[in-house]
């Protein structure tokens, strides 16, 4: 299956492109790749979620490992969501612990 996402790690910011559907059918395949930075210095995970048409239960797991195995220190961005998308986000508390912003700059 095609990976619906990019993730790029550089000066301790870790950015992560989503698109299309972030559920069980893929979700795993973006923890695998997110557990190869695990033990990197990271600053910031920045998820860019402007192509991001749906998350699912799965999907926000992988961001709960991220901000737990990766960047537990780490602030976290959710970039250019769309509203329902940032509906699930809001319903599952992730709000909390996450910046939600239309554009990001480093």
């Amino acid at each position: 299956m095609e990976p619906k996402f990019l993730v790029n790690y550089s000066n301790e910011i870790v950015k992560i492109e989503l698109s299309g559907r972030l559920d069980a059918s893929n979700a795993s395949v973006l923890q695998e790749e997110l557990k190869k930075i695990i033990g990197s210095p990271v600053e910031r995970l920045v998820f860019y979620a402007h192509n991001l048409e749906y998350i699912s239960s799965a999907g926000l797991r992988v961001i709960i490992f991220a901000k737990q195995k990766i960047g537990l220190n780490a602030q976290v961005y959710f970039i250019g969501a769309k509203d329902m998308v940032l509906d699930t986000i809001k319903m599952s508390g992730l709000d909390t612990f996450m910046t939600i912003q239309d554009s990001y700059t480093e």
